[in-house]
């Protein structure tokens, strides 16, 4: 059996494919003898337009792609969660992109996207979460804006004016610096992250802004940046612990950081929090799996997924939504914080 096609429609009917597509996509009025009749073909043939065929009528693909940079970190698969349940109800289908940290992946994954006709694409991490992001790859990024709408998820591309929606990171490091310091710690380190990321520094200077309030700060020697993953934060952690005068309390960069930190503490003998205190960032599964449960940030994963698809649609749409769209971080308290050890 051959499958009908649109310009079948549009033969059997005798009208355009346009009138066609107006009647399939209730764009504009058509007259009701001619909808009647065009509808009756349709169901007599049992059409269903298929997405190329969409492509074709709304020079749209009803698919949209996100770009993330390491889907093994659960920060990011959360994100996506919510993302794409927001994008399924909206009638998108999502591409997925994992660039494994690689900025040369996200070139070809832009060059990808612009082949396939995407409506648009969510970033996250990346060339977006430099300190100071090479002129090329933010021009590449800002040429790829011209075609299609963007935006970016916790990150920039300075004087790019391109749509971001973001958490306060600033404000949430700040937060948990706070929160120890009612704890009475005055003895605090910060572990993970890389220098080069401004996810990382936007943290730190937080921390130590929030420190400097109460006539405190971080010594060089208790900020040991060195990664995201589990592992980092283990191995940071020990450098932390066999230094003559280890800290009562440590911030870590995110969850996986936090949970490396406990395991390492665990293994040189001490007691969470009784001995020192461990508070993560982004409040991902792991933190309430992890024994003791881990005192977080949370960075409202979920809706920050939902909000970009939010954004984007809109854009799609010739919308005009804002261009910062910032969310507000949460202290999320559980048993890996406590008072300070007398």
């Amino acid at each position: 059996m051959t499958s009908i096609t649109i310009y079948d429609i549009a033969k059997e009917a005798n009208v355009s494919v346009s009138t066609v597509s107006r009647v399939l996509n209730d764009t504009a009025p058509v007259r009701a003898s001619t909808r009647e009749k065009i509808m009756s073909i349709i169901e007599k043939h049992q059409f269903q337009p298929n997405a190329q065929a969409r492509s074709l009528i709304k020079k749209e693909t009803g698919t949209i792609a996100i770009i993330l940079p390491d889907i093994t970190n659960p920060f990011f698969p959360e994100v996506f969660w919510g993302a794409e349940n927001e994008a399924r109800g909206l009638g998108y289908t999502f591409f997925l992109c994992n660039t494994a940290g690689d900025s040369n992946r996200e070139s070809e994954y832009l060059s990808i996207l612009r082949e396939k006709r995407v409506d648009g694409i969510i970033f996250l991490g990346g060339r977006i979460n430099l300190q100071v992001c090479p002129d090329n790859m933010a021009q590449e990024l800002m040429d790829m804006s011209r075609h299609m709408p963007i935006v970016l998820v916790n990150g920039n591309i300075a004087k790019s004016g391109l749509h971001r929606v973001y958490t306060d990171e600033g404000a949430g490091a700040a937060m948990a610096a706070e929160h120890l310091l009612e704890l009475g710690h005055r003895e605090i380190a910060f572990v993970g992250g890389m220098k080069e990321l401004s996810t990382t520094m936007v943290k730190v200077k937080a921390v130590q802004k929030k420190l400097r309030e109460h006539g405190l700060e971080i010594p060089k020697e208790r900020q040991l940046l060195g990664g995201f993953s589990i592992d980092d934060g283990k191995r940071e952690m020990s450098k932390l612990l066999e230094q003559d005068n280890p800290p009562t309390a440590v911030i870590c960069v995110n969850d996986n950081n936090a949970i490396g930190a406990i395991k390492s503490t665990i293994e040189h003998g001490l007691s969470i929090p009784k001995d020192i205190s461990i508070i993560g960032f982004d409040d991902t599964p792991l933190a309430s799996a992890v024994i003791p449960e881990l005192t977080t940030i949370s960075q409202n994963t979920y809706q920050l997924g939902k909000q970009a698809v939010d954004v984007l649609h809109d854009l799609i749409n010739q919308g005009k939504p804002k261009k910062q769209n910032v969310l507000e971080p949460r202290l999320i308290i559980r048993q890996s914080t406590g008072p300070a050890a007398r």
